[in-house]
């Protein structure tokens, strides 16, 4: 008769605890404890209802209990193993599920608990078998199936991911989480209107769904709809205030519409909220730099650093910052470059790197592999003039493989693709496994096109991918101690300076590159001012325009009364950055009615608007213009140029040079003011070079792709045999 009243009391109890009633529930159990003080039922239920209240001792020692009284039912393991998990004891856990599927295998809620287990201990492979057990038993369990498609999400393998989460949403359409879980498996694939669609059809379902604003933010942003991308994680933020993830990237996508002081706001409530994210640090220091605050940048890029001295990008961001801006001696930043190895790859890769060797068969005929390696195939600076290079390469010298390290793809994308033999697509994959992918292509020179500027992938040349590595396109050296050979030329880095490398340089006979030359370009269409004004102008990045080009630039529209100073660039939309120049300038005696300062255009627009300047000035002492020197002198506009001492500060050097310009490059602050009073007097000359100068510029160096790819290329294999004469040289075995 106990029992049977034990019974009775457990089933109220259970009637109780399923309604929500607690107490009425913990009542019945006592009561039936009273009558049987081992009935495994009521000390099971009485621990989990310690277990939902939050008690998971007790609730651990009372499953124990019912477990001494029934040790063979699966329930009570099971249970057991979720208060377990419930502690963070997922080992424990693991062996109460596994011996509730000894006693049941058929259960697939068992197999389910378990997989979430081996999840949570990251242990996918074996998770995913759980899961999958779990839908062998129950094909509908939604819980597996979500679960099932985030480990394999995690583990890369995005087409069954998005089949399981697929599922999910079609068994349970009314569930925002299954939604949201669809559109990160499109996302991952790089489907980003599928992804939108699923983010937002989480929303409607759930308008408050913080993370599925924000991740809808981060598919608007991928395709560049940046005021989209902005209302989204405004949203977030109404949603989550306190969600530092939605901060940032608000920041991300304000400094990509130029909005740099409401960037700069919103980094600074991210700091406010997750002071250790590193990313946010050094994003707040990205948007620093474009307007000129460099100092401050690199304190942020510090910070940081101190956080995580092992934090590539920011060293990366302080090497850029230093190198671009000149703000370090060449050989302090020689010694800071040299540095980010040490920093950043493990003593163990670096010496493996240097112990390893590769076996090749001297080309005798063959063609040289080339792999080029860059986060800027695309609409950039450096794919301007990649483009005519790669559609010159000699085939029957070169195989070409393109290494890319940017998801982004825009129409400039496609084209360079098309140039290339192979492409591989390398964003996001580890450098090791990026090392195994060269390796396997047999490159035999290897070339890297970013540096340290944005999406590089300086770990895999630091393990040495390649038999011979080198670096082109950048303005210093990379600090690399298994970078071979920094490509430049004579004007771009003499002799004396080969003590500002790790690499051994290696100079071109030639200009290091070609102008693309366009025929859509607009002729010039210039004209003296009618008033005889002189008009001075300069398109370059706005980072560059530093005080001392301000002070010179002051200096020269002092000497000049009739003169004034357009600036064109996308970062003067800024509203700061349009008051700093105007102060700096103000702080010279310039007025505001002598400076006009146009944010960035269109193409068409930005080429015609060479028509309004009548001397284009280069900055002074940090990095000078590459592609906007280029342009100017495509269209007619004369170029003064100061040289420096370092590669940076002698890009438009090595251009004049190249198209017989010689007498545009000052060397010192004096001869720069002279020539260009000396050219802004000369309006004959100025009229005869307008119209000539790009007929000129066609016929040079600088507009020669086929003269540039062959001295690359025999740059190239001259390399490569040095290289067959090292002692790292294995040959192949007859």
């Amino acid at each position: 008769m106990g029992n049977q009243k034990a019974d009775r009391f457990v089933q109220v109890g259970l009637a109780h605890h399923q309604a929500g009633r607690l107490d009425q529930a913990n009542t019945a159990y006592q009561e039936a404890l009273s009558e049987n003080p081992e009935h495994p039922d009521a000390l099971h239920l009485l621990g989990m209802l310690a277990h939902q209240v939050g008690n998971h001792e007790l609730a651990r020692d009372l499953i124990n209990l019912a477990l001494h009284a029934n040790p063979h039912s699966p329930v009570f393991h099971c249970n057991l193993g979720t208060v377990a998990q419930s502690q963070g004891k997922l080992d424990e856990a693991i062996t109460c599920f596994r011996k509730a599927i000894q006693i049941n295998p058929a259960n697939a809620v068992f197999h389910y608990n378990l997989g979430h287990a081996l999840q949570r201990q990251g242990h996918l492979q074996a998770a995913i078998a759980a899961y999958r057990q779990a839908l062998a038993l129950a094909p509908n369990h939604i819980e597996s199936l979500s679960n099932l498609g985030h480990c394999l999400l995690t583990l890369g393998e995005t087409v069954p991911a998005l089949e399981s989460f697929r599922q999910a949403a079609t068994l349970a359409p009314g569930l925002p989480e299954m939604h949201f879980n669809l559109g990160t498996a499109f996302g991952a694939q790089n489907k980003l209107d599928e992804a939108i669609a699923s983010y937002r059809q989480a929303i409607a379902l759930f308008p408050d769904y913080a993370q599925a604003h924000c991740n809808l933010g981060a598919a608007l942003l991928a395709q560049g709809r940046h005021d989209e991308a902005i209302a989204s994680y405004r949203q977030t933020i109404t949603c989550s205030p306190g969600m530092a993830e939605a901060h940032y990237n608000l920041g991300i996508a304000l400094q990509a519409r130029d909005r740099l002081d409401e960037a700069i706001a919103s980094y600074r409530r991210t700091l406010e909220l997750q002071p250790d994210l590193v990313e946010g640090h050094c994003n707040l220091g990205n948007a620093l730099r474009a307007q000129g605050r460099l100092d401050e940048a690199a304190a942020c890029y510090r910070a940081a650093l101190a956080i995580r001295p092992d934090y590539a990008n920011a060293y990366s961001n302080l090497l850029f910052l230093t190198g671009y801006h000149a703000t370090l001696a060449p050989q302090e930043y020689l010694a800071q470059a040299c540095g980010w190895e040490l920093a950043c790859i493990p003593p163990d890769i670096r010496h493996a790197a240097r112990q390893r060797t590769f076996t090749r068969t001297p080309l005798a005929g063959q063609r040289l592999k080339v792999g080029y390696v860059s986060g800027d195939f695309r609409k950039h600076a450096v794919s301007y003039f990649m483009e005519q290079l790669l559609t010159c390469h000699d085939r029957t010298r070169v195989e070409l493989y393109a290494y890319s390290n940017n998801r982004t793809r825009d129409e400039v994308t496609e084209r360079l693709h098309a140039l290339f033999d192979h492409w591989t697509p390398i964003s996001g994959m580890p450098d090791a496994d990026v090392c195994q992918r060269i390796a396997a292509d047999g490159i035999d020179v290897l070339i890297d096109l970013s540096a340290h500027s944005a999406h590089n992938r300086l770990g895999v040349f630091a393990r040495r991918a390649a038999p011979v590595q080198a670096t082109y396109l950048y303005f210093a050296s990379t600090g690399l101690s298994e970078m071979d050979y920094w490509i430049g030329d004579a004007t771009l880095a003499p002799p004396e300076m080969d003590g500002h490398f790790s690499e051994k340089v290696w100079r071109l006979p030639r200009t290091w590159l070609s102008y693309k030359t366009i025929a859509e370009a607009p002729l010039p269409a210039w004209r003296p001012a009618a008033d005889g004004s002189i008009r001075l102008g300069c398109f370059n990045n706005l980072g560059k325009i530093t005080p001392p080009t301000l002070r010179l630039w002051a200096k020269i529209m002092r000497a000049l009364p009739e003169s004034r100073l357009l600036l064109k660039n996308k970062d003067l939309a800024d509203a700061g950055n349009r008051q700093r120049i105007f102060t700096e300038l103000a702080a010279h005696g310039i007025g505001a009615e002598r400076i006009e300062l146009e944010p960035g255009s269109d193409w068409n627009n930005y080429m015609a608007q060479h028509d309004r300047v009548d001397i284009a000035l280069d900055p002074i002492a940090t990095h000078g213009g590459g592609t906007s020197t280029c342009d100017a002198l495509w269209m007619g506009v004369p170029v003064i140029h100061l040289l420096g001492d370092h590669v940076g500060a002698r890009f438009s050097a090595s251009l004049l040079q190249s198209i017989g310009h010689d007498e545009w490059i000052a060397h010192s602050e004096t001869e720069y003011l002279d020539k260009t009073i000396a050219l802004a007097r000369d309006v004959a000359l100025r009229k005869q070079l307008r119209f000539t100068q790009r007929e000129r510029m066609a016929s040079s160096p600088l507009c020669d792709p086929h003269g540039l790819a062959h001295a690359l290329e025999d740059a190239y294999a001259d390399m490569f045999g040095r290289w067959l004469t090292s002692p790292s040289f294995s040959p192949t075995a007859d």
